[in-house]
């Protein structure tokens, strides 16, 4: 009776069926994804016993750790092991340092976080306004020298960026430090001027993406034609595209940003590095280095995972921002 009164909403309600598809499809592509991560750690060349114990071990040392580790069992049965325990939200125990890997994740991935909400907090509202410019003033200056920045922050390696940042601001100015250290009890104030420089080069890396494809979403609903109604009765241009354009604009807008920001969570690896800020890159940077294989997994899903979930809110964001799907016939 429950299943056949939810089968009834969903092909009542277009909207909900819709959401419905889009979550039941990001649970199903996680699931995959957890298989590939499986599968990729397995295949990795080494031995992970070998890089534990060293060099010199003996043959029973290895054999014994290979069977507390559980290596000898077969692959499936692994997998299904440890995806039990991320089920219930156990990542599991680092080979080399024998924590729960929960533990010691939790205050990373919050670092992560923290540097990627204040990397959006600057990058999107300034996206938005620069496409927004570029429209109004398209083909003149204005909208010129703002495609140009875009195309040359786009054409830099974030590596250089941060590089470069450091070369500027933290070595000849001295305003910010080049290592970006954040710790639990950190003032505030401190916090934020630690991760100045890493949260610049990420603002540069995703402004460019965002700021044009908001000027290419705007410009396309530019030719629709209320557009011209709207001109015909004398409404300035700033005000057709804030109340007209950008509204109607807004379902691929979302999308972007939404994208966007996963990649300021997923794609903050070689920032991290870089800057050596203690998040969720450094840390699985430095236990592939060990082949640190559990580790390596719950990373690598919580990338996924993130990666995902956002992208759900950006396919649910469009979906409520169809008036047709809202408001069906």
């Amino acid at each position: 009776m429950l299943a056949r009164g939810i089968s009834r909403v969903l092909v009542n309600s277009p909207v909900l069926s819709l959401v419905a598809q889009r979550v039941a499809l990001g649970i199903l592509l996680l699931f995959a994804v957890s298989v590939l991560i499986f599968v990729g750690t397995q295949i990795l060349p080494g031995d992970v016993a070998q890089s534990i114990l060293g060099q010199a071990a003996t043959p029973e040392a290895l054999a014994n750790l290979r069977k507390e580790l559980g290596l000898n069992d077969p692959a499936y049965v692994r997998y299904f092991h440890w995806l039990g325990g991320i089920l219930t939200g156990d990542l599991g125990t680092a080979l080399t340092t024998r924590q729960e890997i929960t533990a010691t994740l939790m205050p990373r991935l919050w670092n992560t976080l923290f540097l990627a909400f204040w990397a959006a907090v600057v990058s999107v509202p300034l996206a938005i306004v620069l496409g927004l410019l570029a429209v109004r003033y398209r083909n003149g200056p204005v909208d010129k020298a703002i495609s140009g920045f875009a195309l040359a922050s786009t054409s830099l390696p974030e590596f250089f960026l941060g590089y470069l940042l450091i070369l500027f601001f933290a070595v000849k100015l001295q305003w910010f430090p080049s290592i970006s250290t954040v710790y639990d009890g950190m003032p505030f104030v401190e916090k934020l001027k630690a991760i100045v420089l890493p949260a610049t080069a990420l603002v540069f890396v995703v402004l460019a993406h965002m700021m044009r494809m908001t000027r290419a979403a705007i410009l396309n609903v530019m030719q629709s034609a209320y557009i011209e109604t709207a001109e015909l009765k004398g409404l300035s241009a700033l005000n057709i595209i804030r109340k007209h354009a950008l509204p109607n604009a807004i379902a691929p807008i979302i999308n972007v940003v939404m994208l966007n920001l996963a990649y300021l969570v997923v794609g903050v690896v070689v920032i991290e590095v870089i800057f050596v800020y203690p998040g969720m890159g450094q840390y699985l940077v430095d236990h592939v280095v060990k082949r640190d294989v559990p580790v390596v997994q719950a990373v690598g899903l919580i990338f996924a995972a993130v990666y995902i979930g956002l992208n759900i809110v950006a396919d649910v964001a469009a979906i409520l921002a169809n008036p047709r799907l809202r408001h069906p016939k």
